[in-house]
């Protein structure tokens, strides 16, 4: 078995120190973009008419080749890390800008109006309110831009081995190796299906109101427990106030 994560020398990495990197260079992006959407995706709740340049900037972006992003970058970055990474917080902001934006606009007004009674201003009213009731819309698109960049990682393998798994399958294309390629694609997809787990995990400890069937079937006594589990205003209007 030893031998079978056996990886070429010039990769400069053991398997798992490249699922390490392979990581690191998905996941740094994507808390990168969130981080950048949400004052964005706030502007553009606040003002309407913004929304609609914002998502075409984005989709624009989103639409420029990675190859071609690395060109531009890589004579200020280098073969680095963040040449990978930029592109892939700048194609993440596609998903997260309509995420946020839908989620806070579907907190109803009069639980806005009940935050401005309690004397919440807007930054609070924005943090403790709206998004955690807009939770899991944002919960949706951070699944859908971390598996998302997960598989764009290999890309990075075009220069200078800074693409994770992806190395793998660079190499095994070379020297003729299908092991190196399972390791690659078997490797991503696990990955990704660990990431996704995981932050369904995390949508199901933040949002305790949200149904647990995720197939959109009820089970017994559901209707039952619906009655008794609290709203998710309330919720967040009492955490806004402790």
């Amino acid at each position: 078995m030893n031998g079978f994560f056996d990886i070429p020398s010039d990769l400069q990495h053991s398997y798992f120190g490249l699922v390490g990197l392979h990581l690191r260079e998905a996941l740094l992006p994507v808390l990168a973009g969130l981080l950048a959407a949400l004052p964005i995706a706030q502007l553009c709740v606040r003002f309407r008419r913004l929304y609609a340049p914002v998502l075409g900037v984005t989709t624009v972006l989103y639409a420029i080749p990675s190859l071609a992003f690395f060109v531009v970058l890589i004579d200020y970055t280098g073969q680095s890390e963040i040449t990978v990474m930029i592109p892939l917080a700048v194609y993440s902001l596609v998903v997260f800008v309509p995420a946020i934006v839908d989620g806070v606009r579907s907190v109803p007004q009069e639980t806005l109006d009940a935050a401005t009674a309690m004397g919440l201003g807007p930054v609070r009213r924005y943090l403790q309110v709206q998004l955690p009731i807009a939770a899991p819309a944002i919960i949706a698109g951070l699944r859908v831009a971390t598996v998302s960049s997960i598989s764009l990682v290999s890309v990075g393998m075009l220069i200078g081995n800074q693409g994770g798994l992806g190395n793998l399958l660079h190499d095994g294309m070379i020297y003729n190796q299908p092991r190196l390629v399972w390791l690659s694609v078997v490797g991503t997809a696990v990955l990704a299906v660990l990431a996704d787990t995981v932050l369904v995990a995390v949508r199901l400890l933040l949002t305790p109101w949200m149904p647990r069937d995720t197939h959109g079937i009820r089970t017994a006594g559901a209707d039952t427990q619906t009655t008794t589990r609290p709203e998710p205003t309330a919720v967040a209007l009492e955490d806004a106030v402790r």
